[in-house]
């Protein structure tokens, strides 16, 4: 099995999204959104991805101009093509279509030297989704300590 490097996770996500699937894409980067990922200079927070004209873009990660790049930086919320198979996309795009799913990326990684995206197929939790997950955690943490406590 292939050694993942995790540079950024999207913890916000599983927080504000009912998780239905996840799958890896690989990215399209410029050459100083490398060395500035490998820094781990990225936010994955408020970012989502979206299927247009049959290829999907990742809009809203914020990759920092790396400092050694001068005029060769780029635009740090530029939106970024996401590699994947084209029944993948066609696929995703029948399911964004239904209601209230979306892709989110969840985490950023380095896999054999390649930086690839992990893309969930979400659906928006509630308010009281929230807290029905608050009290599930809470219940869980308390079963846990419980069972520490016994002799």
């Amino acid at each position: 099995m292939p050694q993942i490097k995790v540079i950024s996770e999207n913890r916000k996500a599983r927080h504000d999204y009912f998780i239905e699937e996840t799958m890896e894409a690989g990215i399209v980067l410029q050459g100083t959104e490398v060395k500035s990922i490998r820094l781990g200079r990225v936010n994955l927070k408020d970012s989502f991805a979206r299927v247009e004209n049959g290829e999907v873009f990742l809009y809203g990660m914020h990759i920092s101009p790396y400092e050694q790049g001068n005029r060769f930086n780029h635009d740090p919320l530029r939106p970024r093509k996401l590699l994947l198979h084209k029944r993948e996309i066609r696929r995703l795009l029948g399911k964004t279509r239904e209601e209230g799913y979306t892709l989110v990326p969840t985490r950023l990684y380095f896999t054999k030297g390649k930086c690839k995206v992990e893309l969930a197929l979400a659906k928006g939790k509630k308010r009281y989704d929230k807290r029905e997950s608050y009290a599930k955690r809470d219940a869980e943490r308390r079963a846990r300590q419980a069972l520490r406590r016994e002799p």
